[in-house]
């Protein structure tokens, strides 16, 4: 073949890569070079303009594949972009969450530059935290440590020192157990542990590798010179660190393509801020910024909701659905007399829609705590449809659920007599349950839930029932919901389903306390709340039922429907208010 019919192939080659893509992805897959923002909305083929753009700039000849970074926020997504990439005739590409790149560079560098081997990277803060604790002479259950750990995270990834989180602490909300001096000595006495045995955490390696660079120009300028050309997914989700870090690695050069959706930022509480999408093209005056809106995943109905939902907020895409889409019904809202109904009830139609012929593994059940999945297991069973929880403990294996259910044994064996409900209750007040639900975020409330859902069962059994039979029937529960090995409806938290889709979607419990969730108290947080039912809605490819119920299983008292679904019954799209409403 000569010169020029090579060249012609790889013409042909590259353009082909462009064939499949809608206007703007081209766009985007033509701006190969400098600051390139890409604002996707749900289901508008970020992922295949992500690689169809990297892919045409190696087949071009403008990327070499090895110097392109691209970013992603998990090991299955990072594992999704190479495997694309490798289809596209890109295989060289490195395709990495933030933590593994660092990493890889920090165990390169650190014999260099500091001597020796790299500290041997702590998997569970928890256990070192209770160490650190003891030596403080403090009492904390599992819960609490694993909040304490939250903390820790995000302080590190807020770029906040610990003067700076001292002050922090006024407006944030600690786990019962700590008080703002307790929490800074735990946190101290944690930093001082891990020292004393050489120990570095997940967070610390990205700080350490930012302060390697930035502290070393022989390493800065190695990272810089193996590294040229970087692509950041999920461009909402970045922390202060993961910043400082990305342009550390960028140094002073702008060929960078961040793509992502502020309507989709679900963990401000961990740190993320969708501040630096948003900023993007005003701190690069010469950006492309290329908006996708052409939705090619959902019925209209359920793009029409998704936008009604998300309409004047900031950042927010207005969706189009592809022409491609057939007509099909509108987006069921339910409402039930409680929990339980509201569970059989969504049992029910998805079983009637298995037995239509719709897949199980096509159906997903999404919501908001994972101690709402009890009911739907429990329901699920009932009607013999099997399922899998995504993301998540299943609610008989958590170590709450487990340790309580052996204590109740025991304290059935000694013979206990009494009501049920006071027995059970003093059981599980043992194990830290309060009449009051924690009003903080975390694992000390997912604590509460998790035991509070056994209170409810007993106050709902039968008159005259004891706790030796009481016992049984929870074991039974136990050893009935095993994980399932056919074809499965998924259940998950809306956090867990982030990136995934699935044709039927049902999303339970859009209840106010619920949906928002009752420690959502401020205009952000409940902001964060509307973003994530967005996440929700916007799995759903053909059909989507959202539903509530009005007495609760866990908690006292009638709840009302979340005022997320008043906004979408509204005639007009709510306007955003300091309430959050």
């Amino acid at each position: 073949m000569t010169d020029a019919a090579s060249l012609g192939a790889a013409s042909s080659g590259a353009e082909s890569l462009l064939a499949g893509l809608d206007d703007q992805q081209r766009v985007a897959a033509e701006a190969l070079l400098g600051p390139v923002c890409m604002l996707a909305g749900a289901g508008t083929g970020k992922t295949r303009a992500i690689t169809h753009r990297i892919a045409y700039g190696v087949a071009t000849g403008v990327y070499s594949p090895k110097r392109v970074m691209a970013l992603t926020f998990t090991s299955r997504a990072a594992g999704e972009l190479r495997g694309r990439l490798r289809g596209l005739g890109a295989a060289g590409v490195s395709a990495r969450t933030f933590h593994s790149a660092a990493l890889s560079q920090l165990s390169y560098f650190w014999p260099q530059v500091i001597g020796g081997t790299l500290p041997r990277i702590l998997d569970n803060k928890a256990r070192l935290l209770a160490h650190a604790a003891d030596g403080l002479k403090l009492k904390l259950d599992t819960a609490t440590l694993r909040d304490a750990a939250a903390e820790i995270e995000w302080r590190k990834v807020s770029r906040i020192t610990m003067a700076g989180y001292e002050k922090a602490l006024a407006t944030r909300t600690l786990p019962q157990a700590l008080t703002p001096e307790t929490a800074i000595d735990l946190q101290l006495a944690y930093e001082k542990l891990k020292d004393e045995r050489r120990q570095i955490d997940f967070e610390d390696v990205l700080l350490a590798t930012a302060g390697m660079i930035e502290s070393e120009p022989r390493v800065a300028e190695e990272v810089r010179e193996q590294y040229r050309f970087f692509v950041v997914d999920e461009f909402q989700d970045v922390s202060p660190l993961q910043y400082e870090l990305l342009q550390l690695w960028l140094g002073d050069r702008t060929d960078l393509c961040v793509v992502g959706d502020a309507s989709q930022t679900i963990y401000s509480f961990a740190g993320a801020s969708s501040d630096y999408l948003l900023g993007f093209p005003g701190r690069y005056q010469d950006a492309t910024v290329v908006r996708l809106e052409q939705n090619y995943r959902s019925a209209p109905p359920i793009v029409d909701t998704a936008n009604r939902l998300m309409r004047g907020r900031p950042g927010s895409l207005e969706l189009v659905p592809s022409q491609a889409r057939t007509k099909t019904a509108d987006v069921a809202v339910r409402d039930h007399p409680n929990d339980m109904a509201e569970a059989r009830a969504v049992a029910q139609s998805i079983a009637a829609q298995i037995a239509g012929g719709i897949p199980p593994e096509s159906i997903a059940v999404l919501y908001r705590i994972n101690v709402q999945a009890a009911a739907m297991e429990t329901a699920l069973s009932d009607v013999g449809v099997s399922y899998r929880l995504h993301g998540g403990t299943r609610f008989f294996d958590l170590p709450e659920v487990k340790r309580a259910l052996m204590e109740l044994r025991g304290y059935a064996v000694s013979g206990a007599v009494g009501p049920l409900f006071k027995s059970v209750s003093d059981v599980l007040r043992s194990q830290g349950w309060t009449q009051s639900a924690p009003e903080n975020r975390g694992a000390t409330r997912d604590k509460w839930e998790s035991l509070n859902a056994i209170m409810t069962l007993a106050d709902a059994a039968a008159p005259g029932t004891s706790l030796s039979a009481f016992v049984d029937d929870l074991f039974e529960r136990q050893s009935s919901q095993h994980e399932p090995t056919m074809s499965a409806v998924t259940l998950a938290t809306m956090h867990s389903a982030k990136g995934l889709e699935w044709d039927s979607v049902y999303v339970i419990g859009v209840a106010e306390g619920l949906l928002p969730i009752s420690f959502a108290k401020n205009f952000d947080s409940i902001d964060e709340e509307r973003r994530l039912l967005y996440v929700g809605i916007t799995r759903a490819r053909r059909t989507l039922e959202l539903s509530w119920a009005a007495q609760g299983q866990h908690r006292a008292g009638l709840r009302q429907p979340s005022r997320f679904l008043a906004e979408l019954r509204s005639p007009r799209p709510a306007a955003a208010t300091a309430q959050g409403r």
